[in-house]
């Protein structure tokens, strides 16, 4: 019963945002009474947090993941934005800054797993780039990872890229690929090329799939 209420959240918080949805919104879902999911979260902050945990592991698993079956550092990063779209498919844009201004013990989670985890499996996308001679070496690479890091949120701003106007993965794929091509060599660049028409391929045949 626990790990359904904390995926029901999961998905109402994906869905509308963190701070809209209330206990007994989520203990409606869930066919049961909110007595009940008092039983195993002791308030809303506490499940808010465990729904983070959950999203921060499965996070770190397909990073793992796609670095160890990567064929290139560039891959990695397309294998990246493969598993960013999927994530970002029905995820509400406000929830990281709901989080930040309502639920600031899970947004410390956040910015933990963002400064330490994905600064180093940048720090080594980066380093093995330049040993395939996919990236440029005059550059500094630290500088550039926290321009990274700190680019992840901006698609999230709402003033910046509402909604009603653009997607989550629209932006998050221009600023993905603008940077890439940033880093790469003409070697790099021929090879982000390759991948992006094996993407659009792959979607034509998927959509064609689709409709058939």
């Amino acid at each position: 019963m626990k790990d359904r209420i904390k995926q029901k959240a999961h998905d109402l918080f994906m869905q509308y945002g963190v701070r809209s949805v209330t206990m007994d919104e989520i203990a409606l879902q869930m066919g049961a009474s909110k007595k009940t999911i008092y039983q195993y979260y002791a308030d809303k902050d506490e499940l808010v947090d465990a729904v983070m945990v959950d999203i921060i592991s499965h996070n770190q698993e397909c990073c793992m993941k796609d670095k160890s079956t990567a064929k290139d550092a560039i891959h990695e990063v397309f294998l990246a934005m493969d598993m960013m779209q999927e994530m970002f498919q029905n995820m509400n844009p406000s929830i990281l800054f709901e989080l930040e201004k309502y639920y600031p013990k899970s947004f410390e989670k956040f910015k933990q797993h963002k400064y330490s985890f994905l600064y180093k499996v940048l720090q080594e996308n980066f380093e093995r780039g330049i040993a395939e001679e996919l990236y440029r070496t005059d550059m500094d690479r630290d500088i550039l990872i926290k321009l990274r890091l700190e680019s992840m949120m901006l698609p999230f701003n709402q003033g910046l890229f509402p909604k009603t106007k653009y997607s989550l993965i629209k932006v998050e794929v221009e600023f993905t690929t603008h940077f890439i091509f940033g880093l790469a060599t003409i070697k790099g660049h021929k090879l982000i090329t390759k991948y992006q028409q094996d993407r659009t391929t792959k979607k034509t045949n998927t959509n064609e799939k689709n409709l058939a």
